[in-house]
């Protein structure tokens, strides 16, 4: 097992960082594009190892091994199911083995879908028999995870009789599904959100040519957002981000804002960083994770380092994630002395202990994990398991702390 370590001399931040595109929009387009490939074209794709994945899976017939690239796993399901005369099985890693994906295969085989388990029930790897799929009406559970929204509304439009789909429950991650939204009108396609029903209608004609840019990834920006509210002076500039976002995690600029002091500022080709010296931090505070998800293990470690107790809600999806991303986060923090408690959908950080040894973060597979801890290094040394991990959504990211000036060691233990 590989280890970095990671620190630096002082606590000021300077420089300029190119992220690649949004994994999120990537992979959806992506999807599009194998679907109506003379009418749809990319520009400043994401660099991720998931996408890459992804697309190397769209490209492949038999076995496709997504590893563990969830939205490969949930997207390609509904593609490869609507793919005539075709037969597909999807497999991955140990842990996508354990990640649940029933409520999809239920859906899709209401729509007319031919899916296998080949192992356990509601779980992959999966023999799918591609076919023309009827479509039509039914409802669909939209508590546990966006992407099956998301990989039915993908396909909807080459469904017999297009797509009705009836949300029940509590709605997650909704901005996920409105980027599927946004994306499917821009090609063309006549799709309709109204309050807790979706509608897509069938695609009759072949869409016009439309070329897409990516915009940079927002969640990987949120590592930028906790060294800013870490540093003691910091002037970032983060490339190539847009006013009109069609991604949740657009959310963390004002997030880190209100409890943090960091300021954005939108520049011709991107945004601005910088820390408000003069903002008074909260003791404590509550905040909604729902629509955001992904943002939540930065939050907490932003809170942790600055010592602000807080409450975190709307993270039921983070225990079906790479790793139970709570449960992670509570077994590291314990690391640099935060107590936390955690339930089924929230983190609290409790307490604050004093730790002198230098933490060694377990990252569980999980890339987030190892990025979002990564900013404490701007306080103390500190330890990262198996750095390459980031590779998963962010491949040049310690190439990018280095351009910060931080010093990154291989470690022996």
């Amino acid at each position: 097992m590989a280890y970095l370590k990671l620190y630096k001399a002082d606590a000021f931040l300077k420089g300029e960082v190119s992220i690649a595109g949004s994994k999120s929009e990537s992979n959806r387009l992506l999807i599009l594009k194998a679907l109506f490939p003379d009418s749809i074209f990319i520009e400043n794709l994401s660099t991720s190892v998931d996408t890459c994945v992804l697309q190397s899976a769209l490209s492949t017939e038999g076995t496709l091994d997504v590893h563990h690239a969830g939205t490969a796993m949930r997207f390609l399901t509904a593609y490869c199911a609507a793919q005539l005369n075709k037969v597909f099985i999807i497999k991955g890693s140990k842990r996508m083995h354990e990640r649940p994906i029933a409520t999809l295969v239920k859906a899709l085989r209401k729509l007319s879908a031919k899916i296998d388990y080949l192992e356990n029930e509601g779980y992959p790897p999966l023999r799918i028999y591609g076919k023309q799929i009827i479509g039509g009406s039914l409802s669909i559970e939209a508590d546990v995870s966006s992407q099956y929204i998301s990989a039915l509304m993908l396909t909807g439009a080459i469904f017999k009789e297009g797509l009705h789909l009836k949300l029940s429950k509590k709605i997650t991650s909704a901005p996920y599904i409105s980027m599927t939204l946004e994306l499917l009108r821009k090609v063309g396609i006549s799709v309709l959100w109204k309050d807790r029903e979706i509608f897509i209608e069938p695609l009759t004609t072949t869409p016009s040519k439309t070329k897409f840019f990516v915009e940079s990834d927002w969640s990987s920006a949120s590592y930028y957002y906790s060294l800013v509210a870490f540093s003691e002076k910091s002037d970032i500039h983060l490339n190539v981000y847009k006013r009109k976002s069609l991604q949740g995690d657009r959310a963390l600029k004002n997030i880190y804002k209100r409890y943090f002091g960091v300021q954005t500022v939108f520049k011709k080709h991107g945004i601005h960083l910088s820390k408000d010296p003069l903002q008074t931090l909260p003791a404590y505070f509550e905040c909604d994770l729902n629509q955001c998800p992904d943002i939540a293990q930065t939050i907490a470690v932003t809170c942790a380092g600055l010592k602000i107790r807080c409450l975190l809600k709307g993270l039921e999806t983070l225990k079906i994630k790479e790793t139970d991303r709570l449960r992670a986060l509570q077994n590291e923090l314990i690391k640099i002395g935060v107590r936390t408690c955690i339930t089924e959908n929230s983190l609290e950080i409790l307490r604050f202990e004093e730790v002198s040894d230098i933490p060694l973060i377990y990252t569980y597979h999980d890339h987030r994990m190892a990025m979002a801890f990564a900013p404490l290094a701007l306080y103390r040394p500190l330890v990262i398991q198996d750095p390459k991990v980031v590779e998963k959504s962010y491949p040049n990211f310690w190439r990018d702390l280095k351009s910060l000036g931080f010093c990154l060691e291989n470690y022996t233990i």
